[in-house]
């Protein structure tokens, strides 16, 4: 069943206000930046640590080293998945 006019018009409006918006969207999610090599070794070595003070925590039986271990792993997930501002570098244009 074909479209009328009126219904043809409105989906072609609805298009091209759709592929505005995407437009804009990618445009302000490339004005991002990308993270530094630095700030992800951190979050790295960060994520290791705290990994080994989880074990250790563990097999000597104090949950205080565990739950530090815990949180340089979080920290360090955090820092990986969304890294500071001063931690990141301006796209070149």
């Amino acid at each position: 069943m074909p479209l009328s006019e009126q219904e043809q018009r409105l989906l072609d409006e609805m298009e091209r206000s759709l592929y505005h918006h995407d437009a804009d969207d990618v445009t302000t999610v490339g004005e991002r930046g990308r993270a530094s090599y630095g700030a992800l070794a951190i979050a790295i070595i960060a994520g290791v640590v705290g990994l080994v003070l989880l074990i250790v925590g563990v097999v000597v039986r104090q949950p205080i080293i565990g739950v530090v271990g815990f949180a340089a792993m979080f920290g360090g997930a955090l820092l990986a998945i969304a890294p500071p501002r001063r931690f990141t570098v301006p796209r070149d244009r």
